[in-house]
C-alpha cells in the first residue's frame, strides 16, 4: 500500500482490496473512537491500557503500519528512478492491477441494473476529470502539509482514488517525497496527524456507505477506478510497436498477479 500511494495516480486502497483487507481495515480503523483518553486524563493507567487495547487491533496496525512506512521511505528513491526511466512500463503494471480489480469489484454486485450503471458512468466521468486537473501553486506551511495529509489520506482509503495524485494537485507531492528523503520529523509529524484524523473521519463514512448502500458504493468505485485509468494510460508508451507489445505484456502479468490473489482470498466487500 505505501509502495502505491507513492504512484500518482494509484490507490493503496486498491492493494488493500486485492489482498483481501479493505474490510477489516476501515473496521479496524472505524473501531477506534479515542474513548482510552479520557482515563489516562484522570492518570488511570490501567484503564488507559484496558480500553487502548480494546479499540486499537495492534496486531493488524503494527505490521500494516510498519510495512507502509517502511515502503513510503524504502521505495521513495526506486518510484522516483522508475518513473523517471521506465514509466511507461511501471505504469502498464499498475495499470494491470487497476484492471483486474476492477473485474474484482465487479463480482460484488448482485446484478447490473441501470442505477448501477448510472452510478458507475458518473463516477468515472468526475474521476476521469479529477484526474486531468493542473497542479495547484501552494505553500509548504505545516498547516498546508495538515490539510494535505489529511486529504490524501482520505483517498488512500478508497480505491482507485490515488493520494498521491492528490498531493499533486494539491503542489505537495514533490515536496513531501523530498521530506521523506531528509527524513524531516516536525514536517512528518504534521503530515501524519493529518493523516490520522483523515482515518478516522473517512473511515466510519466508507463504512457506513458499505453496510447501507453497497450495490451503489460499489458502483462508483468501479467508476472511480475507471476513470483513475487516465494518469496509467497517458504514460504509457503508445508510438512505438515494440514498447507497446512490452506494455501490454507487464500489464497482463499485473492483471493476473491480481486474479491468482483473488483465487487465494476469494474476498468479498462487506
Amino acid at each position: 500500500m505505501g509502495a502505491s500511494d507513492i504512484m500518482p495516480g494509484i490507490s493503496g486502497g486498491t492493494i488493500a482490496l486485492i489482498t483481501g483487507i479493505y474490510d477489516k481495515l476501515i473496521a479496524s480503523i472505524s473501531n477506534i473512537k479515542l474513548l482510552f483518553l479520557k482515563p489516562l486524563l484522570k492518570a488511570d493507567l490501567k484503564g488507559f491500557k484496558d480500553q487502548l487495547f480494546e479499540e486499537v487491533d495492534f496486531e493488524f496496525f503494527i505490521p500494516l503500519g510498519l510495512g507502509v512506512v517502511l515502503a513510503m521511505v524504502l521505495m521513495a528513491g526506486v518510484i522516483n528512478f522508475l518513473l523517471g526511466s521506465y514509466a511507461g512500463y511501471t505504469y502498464s503494471f499498475f495499470a494491470g492491477l487497476i484492471l483486474a480489480s476492477i473485474y474484482i469489484l465487479y463480482k460484488q454486485l448482485d446484478a447490473l441494473n441501470i442505477k448501477a450503471i448510472t452510478t458507475t458512468i458518473i463516477f468515472a466521468i468526475l474521476a476521469y476529470l479529477f484526474v486531468g486537473l493542473n497542479p495547484l501553486q501552494a505553500s509548504h506551511s505545516l498547516p498546508v502539509l495538515f490539510i494535505s495529509g489529511f486529504t490524501a489520506i482520505c483517498a488512500m482509503l478508497l480505491p482507485g482514488i490515488s493520494g498521491s495524485s492528490l498531493l499533486l494537485l494539491l503542489g505537495q507531492y514533490e515536496y513531501m517525497i523530498d521530506v521523506l528523503h531528509r527524513i524531516s520529523i516536525v514536517e512528518i509529524i504534521v503530515f501524519v496527524g493529518g493523516a490520522v484524523c483523515g482515518f478516522m473521519i473517512m473511515s466510519r463514512i466508507i463504512k457506513y456507505l458499505l453496510e447501507n448502500h453497497k450495490q451503489l458504493t460499489v458502483a462508483a468505485l468501479i467508476g472511480i477506478m475507471l476513470g483513475s485509468l487516465r494518469v496509467p494510460m497517458q504514460n504509457i508508451v503508445m508510438g512505438d510497436l515494440f514498447s507497446l507489445i512490452i506494455c501490454l505484456v507487464i500489464g497482463i502479468i499485473g492483471m493476473l498477479i491480481v486474479l491468482f490473489v483473488d483465487t487465494k482470498f476469494n474476498y468479498e466487500i462487506i
